[in-house]
C-alpha cells in the first residue's frame, strides 16, 4: 500500500497528543471533582445516570454506563445507569421516524426523570443530537454533565458541570475522557484494602 504514513512518525504524533491531553488533567481537577460529586449525589438520591455520545464517544458512553451497572474494580451493589447509545432498535426507529437529531432526546423524554443525571460525551460539543438531549434533560429537571473537547462548543451553556479538554485532537480528547470516567468510577467503590 503506497502513500501510508511512517509508523514511527505516527507513534510520535499520537504520543505527543496523548501527553498534551493528559497534562491538562491537573488543571481540570475541580471540574472532574464536581463531576464525580454530581454523579455520587445522583446515585445517593436513588436516581439514574444516563449517558450518550456519537461514534467513539458513544463507545465511551456505553463503557461508563456498564462500569456503573456492572462493576469497575470491585463487587458492590449495581448502580442505576443506562447508555442512550446502546439500543440500535431505538436509535434506528427514532432516527427514521423523527430524525437523527432526536435519537437521545426522545429516549430522555421516555425514561429521564427529575433528579437523574445526563452525561454527554462529545469532542466538539456541537452535535445537534447532543444539544437537543441537553435541552430536553434540563427542561425535565435532569442534572447535566458534559465531557467535552475543543472549546466545549454550544454544549457548555447547557451543562451544570463541563470537563473540557482543549487543544488536542479528538482521539486525545476521548483518551482523557476515559481517564475522567475511571476517576469517577473510583469514587463510587470502596477503597482497595
Amino acid at each position: 500500500m503506497q502513500g501510508l504514513p511512517d509508523p514511527e512518525s505516527c507513534f510520535a504524533a499520537r504520543l505527543g497528543q496523548a501527553q498534551r491531553g493528559v497534562a491538562q488533567l491537573a488543571a481540570l481537577k475541580s471540574d472532574v471533582i464536581r463531576c464525580a460529586q454530581l454523579v455520587q449525589q445522583t446515585l445517593r438520591d436513588g436516581r439514574s445516570v444516563l449517558t450518550c455520545g456519537n461514534g467513539g464517544s458513544a463507545a465511551e458512553a456505553l463503557h461508563f454506563a456498564e462500569e456503573l451497572s456492572g462493576r469497575y474494580r470491585s463487587n458492590r451493589p449495581a448502580l442505576a445507569a443506562v447508555s442512550l447509545s446502546a439500543d440500535p432498535t431505538a436509535l434506528t426507529c427514532i432516527a427514521n421516524d423523527f430524525g437523527f437529531d432526536h435519537v437521545f432526546s426522545r429516549q430522555i423524554e421516555a425514561i429521564g426523570r427529575s433528579g437523574d443525571a445526563l452525561i454527554v460525551l462529545s469532542t466538539s460539543g456541537n452535535s445537534p443530537n447532543i444539544l437537543r438531549a441537553l435541552d430536553v434533560a434540563r427542561a425535565r429537571g435532569l442534572r447535566t454533565v458534559g465531557l467535552l473537547g475543543n472549546d466545549g462548543g454550544k454544549a457548555v451553556s447547557a451543562c451544570d458541570v463541563a470537563v473540557i479538554v482543549r487543544g488536542v485532537d479528538g482521539a486525545a480528547v476521548q483518551e482523557v475522557h476515559q481517564m475522567v470516567i475511571h476517576i469517577v468510577c473510583e469514587t463510587l467503590e470502596p477503597a482497595n484494602p
